[in-house]
């Protein structure tokens, strides 16, 4: 397999999101700006393209956004996507892209706590789901905690905070 066949699709999410001094809370950077490329060159990891597609938290999330989201998966040429997201919504997303999107492998994955804050699971999420994304058959998924989940079981348990079946 190809690694050039791989991209990561950005939507925002808790991966994404920096403390912002003056109103003391977290905020996503409107201008569609990532921190993916910092985190694949922590990892060493190179090959990856990486595409924004949006800037959201995914509690702010829409059909009409998820519709977004499926249309760039159908027109990148990869056959290999991981989308970084939010993860409130990532089971919903994950479902309503399952059975859409072709011959394509999509793997959904995000973070707890932001990258840009240290100690965050960002780096094992989205390494898991690149590894995933090329390994897995076409299909939907996401990758979280160290999980690979079917789109149909994508859930996240807010109490232990963590994604189980």
């Amino acid at each position: 397999m190809s690694m050039e066949k791989l991209v990561i699709l950005t939507t925002g999410g808790t991966l994404d999101k920096d403390h912002d001094t003056f109103t003391e809370s977290l905020v996503l950077n409107t201008e569609n700006v990532t921190n993916v490329p910092e985190l694949l060159r922590v990892g060493k990891t190179h090959f990856p393209r990486v595409q924004p597609i949006m800037s959201l938290d995914s509690a702010d999330m829409t059909e009409d956004h998820r519709a977004h989201i499926l249309s760039a998966v159908k027109i990148v040429p990869e056959t290999h996507i991981v989308i970084t997201h939010g993860t409130s919504t990532m089971g919903e997303t994950a479902r309503f892209l399952d059975g859409k999107t072709g011959d394509k492998t999509v793997v959904l994955t995000g973070a707890l706590r932001p990258f840009a804050l240290g100690k965050s699971d960002a780096g094992f999420n989205v390494g898991g789901a690149v590894i995933a994304a090329q390994a897995l058959p076409a299909g939907v998924y996401a990758v979280m905690n160290g999980r690979v989940f079917k789109a149909s079981e994508v859930s996240k348990d807010v109490k232990s905070g963590r994604f189980d079946v």
